[in-house]
């Protein structure tokens, strides 16, 4: 379609406003991971495909979009979170205070959605499934590799109850050993850091698409893409990491904290 349209990859992507003609290329050689509609609908309305076979292929994206475990709780969700998430290659997150999504046991993330006393209680149980479903990306064959880095007092502020903090410290302890998983503590004793402003993440795309700063606020989360803020953030959690425990002593002090939860 593009070469029909007469346009480069080049000219297509700069007429898109992607970063990259790789992206369009990577498209072209069916590496994408996860279709995402917006952008299938742009890149018709540049080749100005209309009709039946316009609809036909927005139907195979939706198809392909079902396949995913947390399609279903798609309405649930702000932002393409889940869709960064099943094409990344790499995602570096930060937590000041709670324990990061992606790590999350049933009973603490429902814990974490009441405490916030925003979501309707109706609603908790198909959050909480949601955000199970997904943690599969980890065990994705081609998933990313999740480095964590969580400050001490994320692990010390009960959620729910002191059972409910004791199986999420457990399972945390469990999933830094998990092949794709790095878990590091930023201790108390450190003080303040670079990245004691606020939760962050970043997303890594294959080369070279570029990275993806998600950044939590109240009201949604923002997603931002200008290299600027990739670096400076990039920049922020290098520190953090420099800031932190090694894996071991981050699991020993994990598993000490659990331990005092049971006395």
């Amino acid at each position: 379609m593009r070469a029909d349209s007469g346009l480069t990859a080049a000219e297509a992507a700069k007429r898109l406003g992607w970063a990259s003609p790789a992206k369009v290329t990577r498209i072209e050689r069916n590496e994408w991971k996860l279709p995402r509609r917006r952008e299938v609908e742009a890149m018709l309305d540049l080749y100005e495909v209309t009709g039946e076979e316009r609809e036909h292929l927005l139907s195979l994206v939706e198809e392909s979009r079902e396949r995913s475990e947390w399609q279903k709780y798609q309405d649930l969700f702000v932002g393409p979170l889940p869709e960064f998430e099943a094409e990344a290659v790499r995602i570096r997150t930060y937590e000041a205070l709670l324990i990061p999504g992606l790590l999350q046991t049933p009973d603490y993330a429902a814990a974490v959605f009441r405490g916030g006393q925003v979501v309707a209680s109706s609603e908790i149980d198909r959050k909480v499934e949601a955000r199970m479903a997904r943690r599969q990306v980890l065990d994705a064959p081609k998933g990313p590799h999740l480095t964590a880095v969580i400050d001490e007092a994320a692990l010390r502020k009960v959620a729910g109850s002191r059972v409910v903090m004791q199986e999420q410290l457990q399972f945390l302890a469990g999933m830094a050993s998990h092949y794709k998983v790095t878990v590091i503590v930023i201790p108390n004793q450190a003080g303040t850091h670079a990245a004691i402003d606020g939760p962050f993440s970043l997303i890594d795309f294959p080369r070279p698409e570029p990275s993806v700063v998600c950044l939590s606020t109240a009201v949604e989360p923002l997603y931002v893409e200008e290299q600027t803020y990739v670096d400076r953030y990039s920049l922020v959690f290098d520190h953090a990491q420099g800031t932190a425990l090694s894996a071991e002593q981050s699991l020993e002090l994990i598993n000490t904290i659990a331990d005092e939860l049971i006395g």
